[in-house]
């Protein structure tokens, strides 16, 4: 099963290409994006290498990958999602993988919820909008059994769109970094959900 176009009010979510490596060469060229993510800027190499990967992750489990998020009007409130993504405003990537990180669990049934979004669309709670979609795709559609989510401990704001979307702390973990980020001391933490705390909160049967 391919990864599906999903839409929410504001955004249409289409599944990762490789005709959007140029969209994530300039979601990366951008030190605030990635603040909580690397020491800097990515080049365009770099990024190239990233895409590749995000490609074969798609490919590793039904249903799971990446989505690049398309808004209108700027995604405003009261705007509604582009019918296309073609002439439409690009907001960022959007992230459903099987987890498959160093600190994460290997299992089918475990994915990671993530999202990098351009800076002129902080703070419009289109994250939160994003990511209870891909919620709810990895659970009614994928047959997940848990999404978890990680980010660093001084990064209150992804934190604040875990929580807006159901997900529960779990742990506080130290890694290992070549080349640590400010604020990295503090360490990094993981939330998650569960189908069956996915279907409370939502008011489903599991």
């Amino acid at each position: 099963m391919p990864q599906p176009v999903l839409r929410t009010t504001r955004l249409l979510l289409t599944p990762l290409a490789d005709r959007h490596l140029e969209l994530e060469v300039e979601l990366d060229s951008d030190p605030e994006v990635l603040r909580y993510l690397f020491p800097g800027p990515r080049t365009r190499d770099e990024v190239v290498i990233s895409h590749a990967g995000r490609m074969a992750l798609g490919r590793k489990v039904d249903g799971l990958g990446f989505w690049m998020a398309f808004g209108s009007d700027g995604a405003r409130p009261g705007s509604a999602a582009p019918e296309h993504e073609d002439g439409a405003d690009f907001v960022g990537l959007m992230m459903l993988p099987p987890a498959h990180g160093p600190d994460q669990p290997d299992e089918p049934g475990v994915c990671e919820l993530g999202y990098r979004l351009a800076r002129r669309f902080w703070r419009r709670g289109l994250a939160t909008e994003a990511s209870r979609e891909l919620l709810r795709h990895a659970f009614e559609t994928a047959g997940q059994d848990r999404a978890i989510a990680q980010t660093m401990a001084v990064n209150r704001g992804s934190q604040g769109v875990m929580k807006a979307v159901g997900m529960r702390y779990v742990r506080t973990f130290f890694p290992v970094w070549d080349d640590p980020l400010p604020g990295s001391e503090e360490g990094e933490v993981e939330y998650e959900i569960t189908r069956e705390g996915w279907a409370a909160a939502a008011g489903r049967r599991p």
